[in-house]
């Protein structure tokens, strides 16, 4: 038997519906997110749920599910791009949710729409709808400023983008990444300074898998901000500096006080954004 499939005019209705649709919107309410599970070893209550009555397709309830395709998929004919990528949305206390709006959870996506409710996106779970499911929803927009949208495109590329630092290098930076996550916070000088900086960049020389590698730090801070709250960046660095790895295969020849207009675009694509508070190694305890 062949499989039905929609009508072009309901094929229609559907794309016309699609189009209002942009990455990062959301759908609230009562919604299933449904995972493959492993009926002799499963490793979440709803898969184990599913694994007593003997199936392996697991289905969770959650409060609602954010679009991931991007929006150029999301606009396309659904004859020709007929499924859409979403991820649940969670709950959280205000203090994890603080530090998903600072970057400090890449596991999950700061939602502005939702701010107020304390919704945000779970990165590490995806599922695949058809478009027509989508079209039956009521659209939220998440992100309501472009500025939003790419903040949005940001953290889904650091999701799956991050740098696998080699151990050795992870642990020689754990002094620095400790103090940077402890007074990031801080209502302190060092603290805002380190809320204003946009972006800590590091490019190793020849490779990191080299036997020596040399090491340049770049602490890129905002454009025309030449000093923070009347005092020189440069005071600021040099206790960055004292904590800087150099040991083993590492030495650093250079640290500075940035902006993106002083970086090349060779340096930008050879270097790597230091995602500080998620360094980890694979000796690490779970």
């Amino acid at each position: 038997m062949t499989p039905r499939s929609a009508d072009p005019q309901q094929m229609t209705a559907i794309d016309d519906a699609l189009q209002r649709w942009r990455q990062g919107d959301c759908v609230l309410g009562e919604q299933w997110f449904v995972f493959r599970t492993d009926t002799a070893r499963p490793l979440t209550e709803a898969g184990a749920r599913a694994a007593s009555e003997d199936i392996d397709v697991a289905e969770e309830r959650v409060v609602g599910l954010m679009v991931l395709t991007q929006t150029c998929d999301l606009v396309r004919r659904c004859s020709e791009r007929p499924y859409v990528d979403v991820c649940p949305l969670v709950e959280v206390d205000e203090a994890i949710h603080h530090e998903i709006e600072r970057w400090r959870r890449p596991n999950y996506a700061f939602i502005p729409a939702l701010a107020g409710r304390h919704l945000v996106a779970d990165l590490d779970r995806v599922m695949t709808v058809e478009k027509s499911v989508v079209a039956g929803w009521e659209r939220v927009t998440g992100s309501p400023a472009d500025a939003d949208a790419r903040r949005l495109s940001l953290a889904l590329a650091r999701k799956r983008a991050r740098v696998a630092f080699p151990d050795d290098f992870s642990t020689l930076l754990r002094p620095l990444s400790t103090r940077l996550s402890s007074k990031h916070d801080k209502n302190s000088g060092e603290g805002r300074a380190l809320r204003a900086l946009e972006e800590v960049r590091v490019l190793a020389r020849p490779s990191w898998d080299a036997a020596q590698v040399s090491l340049i730090f770049w602490f890129i801070r905002p454009e025309g901000v030449t000093t923070f709250e009347h005092q020189e960046w440069d005071r600021h660095l040099e206790a960055w500096e004292k904590l800087l790895p150099c040991g083993g295969r590492f030495v650093v020849v250079d640290a500075t006080i940035q902006t993106w207009d002083d970086l090349t675009a060779k340096e930008y694509r050879e270097s790597d954004p230091l995602d500080l508070d998620h360094l980890s190694t694979r000796s690490a305890a779970p």
